[in-house]
This record gives structure tokens, sequence and C-alpha cells, in this order.
């Protein structure tokens, strides 16, 4: 064939493009296709938002990084890739120093792992939410694909170390276990971290009060006033949270005491619902009494103020802490609901009430408790909760520990417990009667049907229902709006859409290196053997000759 070509393009004309037929799909097989490879995922980005000129939560959303496990990962090039529950406080400050990216994947049911495995995610995610994170850190809802991916990124790196315990692999074994392995492509499209100079904070109040013929709810302030607060949860580590606990106490100590105050008016109570928690430091709380303490003279001499956080949760010990910034006084209104609370709470399976107290360190940037708001502002408040300290990490969690059944027994526990303690408070009925003191049996008995469509409660900003609540159930509702200051905002919050977790099935960039230097060899062997195929051929011929002669 060669010796019959003229030129180097008559060896086109001849049979050589079958031998490129057989080379090139080798090549390209040896090649991934990213585009048949891909997968699709919905993920959210961990929130960013500020508090007093202090940034807190992620700071970056681009992410088109190579994907590497927990444990191979090593420079700001790679996005690590792993479950919530495998990742430990100090991998978590490692990645957030020096990787390039982070993408979680959360459990598929928190309430099924074990008491050690809660504990250390809600560890975990309190650490990460209390400082500024420089890198994208994305988090995935439970999906068996990326649960897979997850778990071939890492097998790679577990063979290696058991290897590596057996015997030491020889340089060019590591070298083309590199060059033949499989790689990922991480690129996140549609999110965003820009700041919503338009941000606000809803805080809605109602009130139940006598209204008399001739008069005006204001008009009538002879009777002594009880305010009953909580805040709703809009976001934590993300912006997805569960459901509202200590909402649904509220809503439901709403319509309970609407029922009564029909008919026999002893107290004015003013129920309060504000948008912003531990996170944003009660601001909401904070501007309603910038607003309103002034100008209403009653709520400074409100005999005291009932704050709900983290009341539904069913807890090994079954405790009921009052929590306060000054031991009440004997003979004080507080002091007296807080023994009721005591002795009621007896009734319930001897639940027990034990007053905490903790000062309020004014150095302190973000407070501890929301009652501290009223406290400052020398009013008698206390919070009940089911956490003792207020630095356990399930106040803001986004994570059900108990099943939905469980939860609900908590809950209807817990607000028999507090409904029970303030009808015997306003209607002066002894709480020590036992089962013969109870004021909400028959037809107005609690039970878990009035509390649980209360649960799912959503903002103000998403929807209407919190404001329908308070109008069926109060008078001179009202909703105001706490927002950021243009030139020293207070806070800020940022905008957090969800966004397309695209991942790419490639070769590593060691692979391209190599298949460069292989073409490359292929096309330098081919050139030279058409360069030099006279002294090839007579060779060859000389090769044929003498092995003739010798037979």
């Amino acid at each position: 064939m060669f010796e019959e070509a003229d030129n180097f393009a008559d060896l086109f004309r001849g049979g050589l493009p079958y031998y490129l037929l057989i080379t090139l799909p080798i090549l390209i097989i040896c090649s991934s296709n990213p585009v048949l490879a891909a997968s699709e995922f919905g993920v959210q980005r961990m929130s960013q938002y500020d508090v007093h000129g202090v940034a807190y939560g992620c700071r970056a959303s681009a992410l088109n990084l190579e994907a590497k496990s927990l444990y191979t990962w090593q420079t700001s090039r790679h996005c690590v890739m792993t479950r919530l529950q495998d990742m430990t406080i100090d991998h978590f400050r490692e990645i957030r120093a020096k990787a390039g990216g982070l993408v979680v994947l959360l459990p598929e049911d928190t309430a099924a792992l074990s008491l050690e495995d809660k504990q250390h995610i809600h560890l975990l995610e309190q650490a990460m939410m209390v400082q500024d994170v420089p890198i994208p850190v994305y988090f995935s809802k439970y999906d068996p694909k990326l649960n897979g991916i997850i778990d071939e990124v890492t097998r790679t790196t577990v063979r290696t170390q058991k290897q590596s315990a057996q015997k030491r692999d020889s340089a060019f074994s590591e070298i083309f276990g590199s060059i033949s392995a499989n790689g990922y492509q991480i690129v996140v499209s549609g999110a965003s971290h820009t700041a919503n100079k338009q941000s606000k904070i809803p805080i809605i109040q109602g009130e139940l009060a006598p209204l008399k013929p001739g008069k005006t709810l204001d008009g009538d302030s002879k009777l002594p006033l009880i305010i009953v607060t909580a805040h709703l949860d809009t976001f934590g580590l993300t912006n997805s949270r569960q459901s509202n606990a200590d909402v649904a106490v509220l809503l439901t100590l709403v319509e309970l005491f609407s029922k009564l105050h029909a008919s026999i008016p002893k107290y004015r109570l003013i129920f309060l619902v504000s948008e912003s928690g531990l996170l944003l430091n009660f601001q909401g709380m904070k501007k309603w009494l910038d607003s309103n303490l002034d100008e209403n003279v009653q709520i400074q001499h409100a005999e005291f103020v009932v704050c709900l956080d983290t009341i539904g949760k069913l807890l090994a010990n079954e405790n009921i802490y009052m929590h306060v910034s000054k031991p009440p006084k004997e003979g004080t209104a507080m002091n007296s609901f807080y023994k009721t609370l005591r002795t009621v709470a007896q009734r319930y399976g001897n639940v027990s009430v034990e007053g905490v107290h903790k000062k309020i360190n004014l150095a302190d940037t973000l407070l501890a408790w929301e009652h501290e708001r009223f406290s400052m502002k020398r009013m008698p408040a206390f919070t009940l909760s089911n956490v003792k300290s207020h630095k356990d990490p399930q106040r803001n969690t986004i994570f059900e520990d108990d099943t939905a059944e469980e939860q609900l027994d908590a809950l209807e526990r817990n607000v028999k417990i507090i409904a029970e303690a303030l009808a015997s408070h306003i209607y002066n009925v002894p709480a020590d009667d036992g089962a013969a003191g109870e004021i909400f049996t028959g037809s107005m008995a609690i039970s878990r049907e009035q509390i649980k469509p209360w649960l799912n409660i959503r903002s103000t900003q998403q929807n209407n229902d919190l404001k329908y609540a308070f109008e069926k159930y109060l008078r001179n509702v009202k909703v105001t709006y706490e927002k950021p200051d243009a030139r020293e905002p207070d806070f800020m919050l940022y905008d957090d859409r969800d966004a397309l977790l695209n991942i790419y099935n490639v070769k590593p960039a060691v692979f391209d290196l190599f298949l460069t230097f292989m073409i490359a060899a292929y096309l330098s062997a081919v050139y030279f053997a058409i360069f030099h195929f006279p002294r090839l051929y007579g060779f060859v011929c000389r090769m044929t000759v003498a092995k003739t002669k010798v037979n």
C-alpha cells in the first residue's frame, strides 16, 4: 500500500482511514460525555443575614468546582460533598477556611436518628450559624440519587485507605489510579445573595377586652393587663422551617380565652406575634415597644408579660422552665402566677416547673431571651420554655427531633398547663383543688385537633392566615413593620432563592493531560513512520530475506 502512494495525500485513498475508524472510537470512549452524564437537584443556599453590622451565614453563591469527598479534598478548587451527619464541627471549620464550596445532603428523617446523632446535628447546626461563611454552602433534601453520588465519591477514598493500610502502592499504580478514576463537576445556577433593601419584619397584635356600650377598648383602662407573646421563625440554617409550635400554642390560647372573655371579662389580654426571633435579636419586639410603650401608659403597668419560646419539645425531663431576668418578689402578680403554674403542672404527669434566673448582660450584642426586651423597659416579664439554657441548639433548629404524634402530645400537655394556670390566675380559681379546679373541660376541653391546624402557619408576607386568625378571635388587630435604617441598619436580610445543583460526570484534569500526551505520541509515531518509511521498509525486507535463507 505504501509503495504505491506517490505522496502523503495518497495514503488516505488507501486503507489508512479504516485504521482511524478503529482508533478514534477508542479515544472517544476513554473520554466522558458530560452532557449525557448530568444530574440535577433542587438545593437551598445557607441563610445569610446581618445583625447590628455583624455578618452571619453564607456570603457567596457562585459554584463551579470539582467534587471531592469529605476525606479527599485538598484545595480551594475543590467542592466538598457530604452528608450532614458525617461532618464534624472541625471538618466544617477546615472546609470554611480552605475549601471552595460545600454541598450537604440533609438526613431523610431526623426523628429516626439516634439521640447521639441528633445532638451532633444540633451542635453542628449551631456552629454553622454563629459566624459568617465566605464560601458557597448549599443544602439538599434527602435524595437517593445524590446519596449514591456521595457514596461513589467516598468509595474511592475508602478503597485507597484500605489498600494503603495493607500495602503501600507504587508511584506508577497511584498515577494510573488517578488517570482511570471518574470525577464529578458541580455547577450551581439560579442563586443570588444581594441585600434586600426592602426587607421588613411584621409584628401583629390583637387584644381581648370587654366592649361595653359607649366605650372603646382603649377607653377601658381599669382592667389589669397581661401580654402574651411568641415569635414566628421564618428561617434558620436554611429558609425552610418546619412547624412553629410557639405560635400554635399562642393561637390556641387566643381561641380558648376568646370564649371565656365573651361572658366573663376579668382582664385585658394583648397577644403579640413577631416574625423575628433569636437570630435577629428580637428586633420586632424592640420595634413594638419603642412604638407603643410611651403612647400607652397601661402597657407600662402590665401585671406581667408571658413569652413563649421552644415550648413544644418532648424532652426526657418533661420540665417547663420559667426564665426570668430578675426573680419575682413575694406578693407580686408574677410570683403568684409562678406558684399557680407549678401547682397546675403537677396534674399532668407530675410535670415540674423550675425557675431559671439569668441577668441581662448589656455588653452582649445579642439578647438571650425575648422577655429581656421587656425587662430592659422595667416591665415584669418571663419566658416559658422546655429548654433550660438559652444556648440550647434546639431553639432555632430546622430539624424535628420528635415525630408528629410526639410533638402533638407535648403541645397538648403544655397548652393545658399554661391555659389552666393563666385562667386560674385571671379568674381567681384555686389551683390546688385538683381536677375540680379545671376550667377547660367539657365542650371547652383542649385537644390536639385544636392545635394541629396552627402548626404550619406561615409568615404574613406569604399569606394572610395569621392575620385572619387574629381577626377571627381578637379586636384592634394591627400589623406593623420594622424596616432596616438606610444608614445604620440593625438588621439586613438577603435574597435567597432556590437554586439548581447540576452534577456532571467527568474525567479528572490529569486524564486530559495524559490523553494529550498519548495523542501527541501517537501522531509522532505515525509521522516518523511515514518520514522514515524507506529505512523501515528496507529493514523489514532484510529481515525477511535473512529468515528465508535460514529456512
